[in-house]
């Protein structure tokens, strides 16, 4: 039998991520008499429990608008206009990938300590917005950052697979707008890799403990965190329910952003789809013409050398 890589590594893959789901579900469940679903039934309704996973769920969202909205219009940007930027916003983008998240927070509470200095300034009311414990917009802008390379890396790789040039002249050219050219013809074409970029940094913010817990918040992670001295099957139940939760968010954005096969048209993909079955019409007539030619060529020349053979035959007979 003949065995290839993918018949390996699919194999072990699926041991390297099923394997400790597994064992995972099975300390939760196992007890001294037997198995018990009451970390899944009952400890799930513990204090506190749905109230840091709403926070973390919110935190998760608000990340992902404040990154999409970022991210989305400089990309397109500097793809268009300023393409001598690009390494330098790249260099940008991947620099929370190099500063310990530890680093980021230690700057974030210095600036953070300026709120008593600003006590007699507007200034003093907006770090208190920023610090509100039901949901904290300094946590935001945080995961904004720290999401920034995981949706440079999707959104550069959807630009790079689309004909941006073209797509905002042909729009331009129909009267659009520039916030409708980017609403309406650039963001669908960019559809999965914006619910790419979305999916990673919902996960690293559902994930994310650091920041939260130096700043002293108590988003889903923390808690876990915490529960996990006094009720150690409850913090692995409620590990398994936030790894269901990012699947169904998961299936949900990929719902909602569609495929490929019910991707709502835009106002350009008319004249695309016209456009790639005329280019396929006449690469395809390109062929039949040339495969006519040849075989032409190919029958003179039959034609030819039989002519020839002939000739050569009778001046051997009159010889």
């Amino acid at each position: 039998m003949k065995f290839t890589s993918r018949a390996v590594v699919l194999p072990l893959a699926a041991l390297y991520f099923l394997v400790p789901i597994g064992a995972s579900i099975w300390f939760s469940v196992n007890e001294v008499e037997g198995i018990s679903f009451d970390a899944y039934t009952q400890g799930l309704g513990t204090e506190g429990l749905t109230t840091s996973l709403m926070l973390s769920v919110r935190l998760g969202l608000a990340t992902i608008v404040c990154g999409l909205l970022l991210m989305v219009p400089t990309l397109v940007a500097v793809a268009l206009y300023l393409p001598g930027l690009r390494r330098t916003v790249e260099i940008l983008c991947m620099m929370p990938l190099v500063v310990p998240p530890i680093a980021l927070v230690a700057g974030v509470t210095t600036v953070l300590s300026w709120e008593q200095d600003l006590a007699d300034t507007p200034f003093y009311m907006t770090f208190q917005m920023l610090r509100d414990e039901s949901f904290p917009l300094v946590l935001v802008l945080v995961y904004t950052v720290m999401s920034l390379p995981f949706l440079y890396r999707s959104l550069d790789a959807g630009l790079r697979a689309v004909d941006l040039r073209t797509l905002v002249e042909a729009a331009r050219s129909l009267g659009a707008s520039r916030l409708q050219t980017l609403w309406q013809v650039i963001v669908p074409n960019l559809r999965t890799a914006v619910v790419g970029g979305a999916v990673l940094s919902l996960a690293m913010v559902l994930g994310e403990y650091t920041v939260a817990s130096v700043l002293s918040y108590r988003p889903f992670s923390v808690w876990m965190v915490e529960i996990k001295d006094s009720e150690a099957q409850l913090s692995v139940a409620a590990a398994m329910l936030s790894l269901l939760i990012t699947w169904g968010l998961l299936l949900l954005l990929t719902t909602l952003a569609g495929g490929r096969s019910r991707r709502r048209r835009t106002p350009l993909d008319s004249g695309h789809e016209d456009r790639e079955a005329r280019d396929d019409r006449e690469a395809r007539d390109d062929r039949e013409a040339r495969d006519d030619r040849e075989a032409r060529d190919d029958r003179e020349a039959r034609e030819a050398r039989e002519s020839r053979e002939d000739r050569d035959n009778r001046k051997k007979t009159v010889s």
